[in-house]
């Protein structure tokens, strides 16, 4: 990495952000395009978000990254949203424009159906999610836009799958949690984008005897890479994505923005993201 006056700057808002793989990440960009410039953590109190955004646009950064609990409060902040931010109701990428705007977008869509897409081919139709939170936002949309025919979700809080029904239509049909084995039924991708099976939380009590054997099992967690239920998926021959592929990803697009090279995502990569810090 090489450091001028003219560096380009760009980071990471957070609260906390010391967990954060984006620095490391980026750092790897950086130094192997050999860009002037810098990817930098940013532990960012919620109170002090406004002022802390408008400092950094005024410091002469390019934009930033917005992470917990920050993505609502960045939706509020922009003058320009992109469509899938608009879907998705949250912005994790910020662009500052030349004429001093500040420009928000979304790229969790991206990230899930690009890491699909570099390990499996997949062909549309009936797709499961579990969960209904802020990922399975992003990736309804992903699905939605990729060709899916239906998409069954499955939360335990059955109202807020329920709502997200609502927003979307009737694309999405609803099951009750106890039963989300037999919603895998002639489904051709099962994705799980809950914390279940993260290490440190609860395990994913699912079993997958009806899933095809044909469909792809994705989840969308990377601590561990292989969780229990891509592990049994595995096992029975499906094929299998870890959630590590959809944080790179999603990465892409604001680093182009922020440094003007398309970056890509290989398996050298992967390895450093995941080495231990």
């Amino acid at each position: 990495m090489s450091l001028t006056g003219n560096a380009a700057l760009a980071g990471v808002m957070g609260w906390p952000i010391s967990h954060s793989r984006s620095p490391r990440l980026h750092g790897y960009w950086l130094e192997q395009y050999g860009i002037d410039g810098a990817y930098v953590p940013l532990a960012v109190a919620p109170d002090r978000f406004g002022d802390a955004l408008k400092g950094l646009q005024a410091a002469g950064f390019r934009g930033v990254n917005v992470t917990v609990p920050h993505k609502e409060a960045a939706f509020r902040a922009c003058d320009t949203i992109d469509p899938d931010a608009k879907r998705i109701g949250a912005i994790n990428t910020i662009l500052f424009g030349d004429d001093g705007s500040v420009q928000g977008s979304n790229t969790d869509a991206f990230g899930f159906i690009e890491n699909i897409r570099q390990t499996a081919d997949w062909p549309g139709g009936v797709a499961v999610v579990l969960g209904a939170g802020g990922a399975a936002r992003a990736i309804c949309v992903a699905l939605i836009d990729a060709g899916a025919t239906e998409i069954r979700l499955i939360n335990r809080t059955k109202s807020r799958a329920e709502d997200l029904s609502h927003e979307f239509g009737n694309i999405i049909r609803v099951y009750d949690w106890e039963n989300r084995s037999d919603a895998q039924i002639d489904a051709s991708l099962l994705v799980n984008s809950t914390s279940l099976g993260m290490t440190g939380q609860p395990p994913l009590d699912i079993d997958l005897d009806h899933l095809p054997a044909s469909a792809i099992v994705n989840d969308i967690v990377y601590a561990p890479l292989e969780t229990p239920l891509l592990a049994a998926a595995r096992k029975r021959g499906n094929i299998i994505v870890d959630g590590l592929g959809m944080l790179l990803h999603q990465a892409r697009p604001g680093f182009e923005a922020w440094f003007g090279t398309a970056p890509a995502v290989t398996d050298a990569l992967r390895n450093f993201v995941l080495e231990p810090k």
